[in-house]
Parts: structure tokens; sequence; C-alpha cells
């Protein structure tokens, strides 16, 4: 029996990297998928079926169960639409895999109104979008007496969360927001038995070879039988286990590159300072001073 025999998952940006990696082990252990993928370019332009349809190929040549979808999830309609397919084909839906994502850095000086929007579209927009209809979905299940047990796992960004990426101010904007939202809908699925958590890969794609000051690093070839850390099949157990029907785990970040994986804290406090009084600038500077 395979770890997601029964289950039935969307996994958004499927058709190539780590995305496809997802679909691919996802339907080896038993679940049935829908391989999202708009076929766009790294920057989003364009569009092709390809593939998309290549990879549901793929698994259904190997005996799996997957069908292809090429929506825009970046639009509330295409997000619908790869839902109602996921419950149209397979008759349920018990899985999100918010993956999709595009690349047009700039620095923020010279950065377009085109360039920003369209990089919060995909990542976070896209995120919110599947999310939203796939949680209508789950909260009728549950009030029609057909209690979920549901998982998501977003895609944020070691550049959004842990280090920031000069000339990626959209793309870390968007990737800290998913970490947000990841969170908040953690707190908000639960009643629905949703489980809802984030991933922070590093591995070689398109678009990490394609970062500024990071592909050379990507691009290093492996020797034969050596461990390839930047394989982005080393993601993919992770974000398989998130999506089991017994893991426990929401609400929460995981770090996860080759044969590590960290689990992630937020903003917390690392220092403070109290007034009785009403402050003023000399007071706080005063105050502030002290942390040095």
């Amino acid at each position: 029996m395979g770890a997601l025999d029964g289950r039935v998952a969307v996994i958004t940006g499927a058709g190539r990297g780590i995305g496809r990696e997802h679909a691919l082990l996802f339907a080896a252990e038993g679940a049935s998928v829908v391989v999202n993928d708009l076929g766009g370019n790294n920057d989003g332009s364009g569009a092709d079926t390809g593939p998309a349809q290549e990879v549901a190929d793929e698994i259904t040549a190997a005996g799996g169960s997957a069908v292809a979808n090429t929506d825009n999830v970046a639009t509330w309609a295409g997000a619908k639409a790869l839902v109602e397919q996921a419950v149209a084909e397979f008759g349920k839906l018990d899985v999100v895999v918010n993956n999709a994502g595009i690349l047009r850095d700039a620095f923020l000086a010279g950065i377009e109104e085109q360039q920003w929007d369209s990089v919060i579209a995909v990542h976070l927009k896209g995120h919110a979008a599947v999310l939203h209809h796939a949680a209508a979905y789950w909260k009728a299940q549950s009030k029609a007496g057909n209690q979920p047990n549901g998982a998501v796992i977003n895609t944020c960004s070691a550049s959004g969360v842990t280090l920031p990426n000069a000339g990626q101010a959209n793309y870390g904007a968007a990737k800290a927001g998913i970490a947000a939202l990841t969170l908040v809908a953690a707190e908000e699925l639960e009643r629905y038995g949703v489980r809802v958590n984030a991933i922070a890969p590093i591995a070689r794609t398109r678009l990490t070879l394609a970062t500024p000051g990071m592909g050379a690093i990507f691009a290093q070839e492996v020797e034969e039988g050596e461990f390839d850390m930047f394989s982005p099949a080393n993601i993919a157990p992770l974000v398989a286990y998130l999506a089991t029907e017994k893991c426990p785990h929401t609400g929460q970040v995981f770090a996860v590159q080759g044969g590590s994986i960290q689990r992630l804290q937020g903003w917390t406090v690392s220092a403070s300072t109290e007034s009785d009084d009403p402050w003023t600038i000399d007071d706080v500077d005063g105050r502030l001073a002290e942390w040095a």
C-alpha cells in the first residue's frame, strides 16, 4: 500500500521542477493527481499545455492516476476550475499543494508595476485563490456531515522568511505573505478537518538557475552515484508526508534541502523596553541604544 492510497490531490506548477517531483511521488504512493501547470516561461509569459500533459501521461503510463490541468491559478476562475476538475474527475479533494511560481527580479529603484503585480499574482494570489475554493469545498463537506481529512502544503522561500535576497522584493514579499497566509489558514481550516503547512525548499529548478548569484551553485555537476543535494526530488517526500492522513502537523513552515529538514519560527520578540510615561523621541533614542 502507498502512503497516499485513495487520496486526491491538486498540485500547481507541477509540469516541471519541484512540482513535477511532487506529482510523480504522490502518484507512486497511490494518490490521484490533478497536474496543474499553465506552461509559461520563467517570467510568467506564454502558455503551453505540454508540461502538464506530459507529467500526467508519465504517471498514467506507469500505472498511476492523473489528469492534466492548464488553468491559471492566479485568477479566481482558474482556481475554481482546478478544484472543480478534481472533484469531477475523482469524486473528491483531499490535498492541495500550492507550488506554482514565476520570477521577475528587479531592484526597487527600477522595478516596474507589472513586474511587481505579476509576481504577487502568481505566488500570493495564486495560493489564496486555490485555498479559497478548496476551503469552500471542505466547508461544504464538513457541514454536510462528511468531515474531511484534508491537507494543504504551500510553498514559500528562504528569500521571504530567512534570507532576504536583493533584487527580489516582489518575490520575497510574496513568499513572506504565503508564510503568513499559511498560519491564518491553519487556524481557519482546522474546524473543517484540514491541516495547512508550508515548505521553504532549496533545489535546482528553472527559477533558482535563473536567480542572480545562485545559478552557478545550482548548476554544479554531480558525480555519478553521489547524493545530489540540489535535486528537486529531495523535496517531495516531506510534502507527501504532510499530505498523509496520519500527519499531525499544522500551522508549520519547514525548510527543506537535500538531506535537511528544519522547522522555522517566525517573528519573535528579541528585545523589549517599557515606560510608565508618554514616549519622547529622546526617550526612544536612549532606550533603543541599550539594545546595541
